[in-house]
C-alpha cells in the first residue's frame, strides 16, 4: 500500500521519536556541524545506531498494529551546506538508501519519508527565505529526494510561511506525499507571526497539490494545545487539516530550551496523556516524539492509540 492510501485509511501512525539527542546521549555521536545528523549514515557506528533506534521504534508500533512513520535525518542538508560539488553531495541518496533498507527488515508496515527543513534558524526565523526563493532553493534537495524514492516528504521545523508556501509549492511538483510542519507559538502562530489557520488555508489554496496534512514539531503538547484553542482559529479547518506532532517533554518555549544546560524531560504517562487531550481540537493522525522521548515515551503513546 502506498503512504497516501494508507494515510486515509488509518486512524493513526506511530511517527519516530527523538534522534539526535539519543544519539549523543546513549552513543556518544555528535552532530556534524554543517549537515548536522545526516553524516552518521557514512560511519559504521553511526549506522548502527540509527539502525537500533529505528528498529526500537518500529517494533512498539509493530506490537500495536500502528503504521510507522520514520524520516532521514537529513533537515540540515541542502545546496549551501552540501555544496554542488564533493563528497557531501550524495548524502541524501545516502540517507534515503539506508532507512529503505530498515524498512526492509521491518515485519510491519512502515514508510520512509524524506525530512527537508528551513534554509534559517528553525526557532527564530532568522534567515528565513521569501516565498519565490524557498520554491527555488529547497529544489535541490527534493529533486534528489525524488530520485533516491522515498514514500513520502517531510518538511519540519519550518518558522515562517513565507518559506512554507515556497516549499509547498516545490514538494507538489514532484508529485509524492508531502507533510508540512511547523514551528508554533503558543499565541496561535508560526514564528513570524502568521496565525496557524492562515497558514494553512493559504496554503491549500495556492498550491497545485495541498499537503497530505499539516503537523507541529518539537513542542511540549500543552503548548500546542494553547496554540490551537485560539480563538481567532477556524476550527473546523484545524480538525481537517491540523492532524499530526512530534512532541517534546519540557513544557518550555523554544528560548527556553535554547538556554536550557541539561536535556529537560517528563515521564511517559504525563506525555503521553498531553498528546491524546490534544485529540479534543483536532483529529490527530501522526504521533511521534522529540527532544526528551525514548522509547519509553513511545510505547505509552503507542498503548494508548
Amino acid at each position: 500500500m502506498d503512504f497516501k492510501t494508507s494515510f486515509y485509511n488509518h486512524e493513526a501512525f506511530l511517527m519516530e521519536g527523538a534522534l539526535g539527542e539519543r544519539l549523543k546521549r546513549e552513543y556518544g555521536l555528535m552532530p556534524d556541524k554543517s549537515l548536522a545528523l545526516a553524516k552518521h549514515v557514512h560511519s559504521m557506528k553511526g549506522r548502527s545506531a540509527l539502525k537500533e533506534l529505528w528498529m526500537e521504534y518500529a517494533a512498539i508500533a509493530d506490537t500495536y498494529g500502528l503504521p510507522f512513520l520514520a524520516v532521514t535525518p537529513t533537515r540540515r542538508v541542502n545546496r549551501e551546506r552540501a555544496g554542488d560539488s564533493g563528497t557531501d553531495v550524495g548524502v541524501i541518496g545516502d540517507n534515503v538508501s539506508f532507512l529503505q533498507r530498515i524498512k526492509g527488515k521491518n515485519r510491519g508496515e512502515m514508510y520512509a519519508g524524506g525530512m527537508v527543513g528551513s534554509r534559517g534558524d528553525a526557532y527564530t526565523g532568522r534567515g528565513a527565505l521569501t516565498e519565490k526563493e524557498s520554491r527555488e532553493f529547497h529544489k535541490w534537495e527534493l529533486d534528489q529526494f525524488g530520485e533516491a524514492g522515498v514514500d513520502f516528504l517531510y518538511a519540519a521545523l519550518i518558522p515562517t510561511f513565507p518559506e512554507a508556501a515556497g516549499l509547498a509549492a516545490a514538494m507538489a511538483e514532484t508529485g509524492i506525499p508531502y507533510i508540512i510542519s511547523f514551528t508554533i507559538r503558543n499565541n496561535g502562530t508560526l514564528i513570524d507571526g502568521t496565525p496557524i489557520c492562515d497558514a494553512i488555508s493559504q496554503i491549500d489554496n495556492r498550491v497545485s497539490v495541498p499537503p497530505i496534512c499539516y503537523m507541529t514539531n518539537c513542542v511540549h503538547p500543552r503548548i500546542a494545545y494553547e496554540a490551537l484553542s485560539q480563538s481567532f482559529h477556524d476550527k473546523a479547518l484545524l480538525k481537517r487539516r491540523f492532524l499530526g506532532i512530534q512532541a517534546n517533554t519540557a513544557q518550555l518555549s523554544y528560548e527556553e530550551l535554547d538556554d536550557a544546560k541539561e536535556l529537560l524531560t517528563s515521564e511517559p504517562e504525563a506525555l503521553a496523556e498531553a498528546m491524546m487531550a490534544l485529540k479534543e481540537i483536532c483529529s490527530l493522525k501522526i504521533y511521534g516524539g522529540c527532544c526528551g522521548t525514548d522509547g519509553r515515551h513511545m510505547r505509552e503513546i503507542a498503548r494508548r492509540l
